[in-house]
């Protein structure tokens, strides 16, 4: 029987497990977390079941739509009760502009408050200022400070950016990071007005999450992987890949305790840079070049409240604080508010902290962070008293940062994996962090592996 093992547990591995499983191919899935779901998870806290990683999935792109109809959880999906939030901005909590893409406006108008008079003139100069669309890959933040000004970026767009990718607008890519905004325009609020036209019209809601909680998606996928059956290994490191007489082999376990797979395909799910120390000895063009992407690591302090010491919260489903204002909390999800299932006499709030090269903030203490939390929900939230319940997660490495020249890099990476039939890589490295956009590059993996063994099959 055809055998391929995926390597890596988070939402790729687990799709690529489940659709080869699926279409009767022998699969084993090897993880070394106790329990498969990366950084999809769900806990308890004040008595609420709530995300402690990613939290929600973009229904716009079909991927996670169609993955959850696979698994029969449709009728599980819940959208937000609100999606208006707002920035902390020039003393205050103001809302998000409208028309925007990840901060970057259309309309000067719209970001009246959040910029001074004398900012929106300078947003607005972008309209008739001389230069030329971008000439290849650009930092986000270079180019968009040129056309619209540092208060645009600072504000907006850097906050937005910190928000999704945890990163900074001055070292991630235009192209990878903003592919929406069109290449040809030298003006950036023509591209983002462009980008906001061809975006398909909708009444549906841009977000969805599963009742349970969106940590409950690895759980349905282990459950249909072992019906088809698949195996699923957990709490075994993959040590090494090497190539064998008939294909591949995958070595895993404590030193005093290998075990080998044999295997007609692997696909490695796995983060950068342990990617690229199992691809340093087969495919060490592309263990480069993976080993060149940097990561962020992030804290989530997830904060449970009595209701009525949350009345006062600000209104909407969070704010963001930009990095100019010293604070630790980059973040602020009022998930009470965001997800109707989630009210009730307890609210609870999300606290997110860590950007890329942030180094003091997660050295802190679990009590330090909480303290953090704390003072920024009472102090710029609206919260009254203490927390009845807390939880702090640590994601080490967490999120990949798209550094310019990204897209370059990862072609360069499937190019050289190109000559290796029957090894593929997937996960949220390559084409974007989000649920979706990592499960399309596990079907795009799952592709190339299948067509390696079809053209074994014939042969």
């Amino acid at each position: 029987m055809t055998n391929v093992v995926v390597v890596g547990g988070g939402i790729a591995g687990l799709t690529a497990a489940h659709d080869l499983a699926t279409a009767g191919v022998g699969v084993t899935l090897v993880d070394a977390a106790r329990a498969v779901g990366g950084k999809l998870r769900v806990c308890d806290v004040g008595g609420v079941a709530v995300d402690e990683g990613a939290e929600a999935f973009l229904r716009r792109r079909p991927e996670a739509l169609e993955l959850v109809e696979q698994l029969g959880l449709r009728d599980e999906l819940v959208t937000p009760a609100t999606t208006s939030a707002s920035v902390w901005a020039r003393g205050k909590l103001r809302p998000m502009p409208a028309k925007t893409v990840m901060g970057v406006p259309s309309d000067p108008a719209t970001l009246r408050g959040v910029l001074s008079n004398t900012e929106i003139v300078r947003a607005t100069a972008d309209r008739w200022l001389p230069g030329s669309a971008p000439d290849g890959d650009v930092s986000v933040g270079r180019w968009l400070r040129a056309r619209l000004g540092p208060a645009v970026v600072e504000r907006l767009v850097d906050p937005m950016l910190g928000g999704v990718y945890a990163g900074r607008a001055d070292d991630l890519s235009l192209a990878a990071t903003l592919p929406q905004l069109p290449r040809d325009d030298r003006s950036a609020l023509r591209a983002a007005r462009h980008a906001i036209d061809a975006a398909p019209p909708s009444g549906e809601p841009v977000f969805a999450t599963l009742r349970a909680g969106l940590g409950a998606l690895p759980d349905a996928l282990d459950a249909a992987i072992t019906r088809a059956g698949g195996r699923i290994v957990t709490g075994r490191a993959v040590r090494r890949i090497e190539r064998s007489a008939d294909g591949w082999r995958v070595v895993h376990g404590a030193t005093a305790d290998e075990q080998a797979l044999d295997a007609d395909a692997v696909i490695l799910a796995t983060p950068a840079s342990p990617t690229a120390r199992l691809l340093s000895s087969v495919a060490p063009a592309a263990a480069q070049e993976l080993g060149a992407i940097g990561s962020a690591s992030i804290a989530i302090v997830t904060t449970a409240w009595r209701a009525v010491d949350a009345s006062g919260a600000a209104p909407g489903s969070g704010y963001l604080v930009p990095a100019r204002y010293g604070r630790p909390v980059k973040a602020v999800t009022l998930s009470s508010a965001k997800w109707s299932h989630l009210s009730g006499d307890v609210a609870i709030a999300r606290c997110s902290i860590g950007r890329f090269g942030d180094v003091a903030d997660l050295q802190r203490d679990d009590t330090d962070l909480v303290a953090a939390a704390v003072s920024e929900l009472t102090t710029y939230a609206g919260f009254a008293g203490s927390p009845i319940d807390v939880r702090v997660t640590r994601w080490g490495g967490a999120l990949p940062q798209y550094f310019v020249g990204h897209r370059e890099r990862v072609a360069r990476v499937r190019a050289a994996l190109d000559s290796l039939p029957g090894l593929a890589v997937c996960g949220a490295a390559y084409d974007g962090v989000g649920v979706p956009a990592c499960i399309a590059t596990a079907r795009l993996a799952v592709k190339q592996v299948g067509a390696h063994l079809t053209s074994r099959e014939r042969q």
